[in-house]
C-alpha cells in the first residue's frame, strides 16, 4: 500500500520516514485488519516520557522494555511500542461512524521492532514505524493534526 510518511507544514515536506501498512492492503471496514484511507486527525497521542521500546498493550505501558528476552517469550505478538498516535477518521461513512471507524477499529501510528522491515506491508491495519522516526513525529505533531493515508 503505502511505503512512507510525509510531514507537511503550509504544504512544504518538513520530513519523511519509511513506514509498513497493513498486510491485507488498504480498507476501511471493522475486522478486515486492513489500513484505513482518507482524512483523518490525531486524535490521542500517548506515550510522551517513556522510553524507547516502551511496550503498550491497550493503549497502557506495561512498564515493559521490548528486547530479545520478550521477543522471544511472545514470538506471535504484535508489538505496538514506543509512542501512540491514535487516529480519528474524519469522513462519516468512509472511515468515522458505523462499521468503517478507525478511531473504534484503534488505528494507530505507532513503534514497532527495529529489526522489522519498513516499507513491507506487515501490520493488522495500524502504520508502524521506527521508534526513534515516532517519537520524531509524536514531538512535532499537535493533537488533532490533520493525516491523510492515500493507497
Amino acid at each position: 500500500m503505502v511505503d512512507g510518511l510525509t510531514a507537511l507544514s503550509s504544504n512544504n515536506v518538513v520530513e519523511e520516514w519509511p513506514i509498513s501498512t497493513a498486510l491485507a492492503g488498504p480498507g476501511n471496514q471493522q475486522g478486515s485488519e486492513q489500513t484505513p484511507l482518507g482524512l483523518h486527525r490525531i486524535r490521542a497521542k500517548i506515550g510522551a516520557g517513556q522510553p524507547i521500546n516502551a511496550v503498550f498493550v491497550g493503549r497502557r505501558p506495561t512498564g515493559e522494555v521490548y528486547g530479545a528476552a520478550l521477543a522471544k517469550q511472545f514470538p506471535a505478538r504484535d508489538w505496538i511500542l514506543t509512542r501512540i498516535l491514535w487516529l480519528c477518521g474524519n469522513q462519516l461513512g468512509v472511515n468515522r461512524g458505523g462499521a468503517v471507524d478507525s478511531m473504534r477499529r484503534y488505528i494507530y501510528i505507532h513503534g514497532t521492532p527495529d529489526g522489522e522491515p519498513m516499507g513491507a506491508p506487515l501490520s493488522h491495519g495500524c502504520i508502524r514505524m521506527r521508534n526513534k522516526d515516532i517519537v520524531t513525529l509524536f514531538d512535532c505533531v499537535s493533537l488533532y493534526s490533520n493525516v491523510i493515508i492515500e493507497a
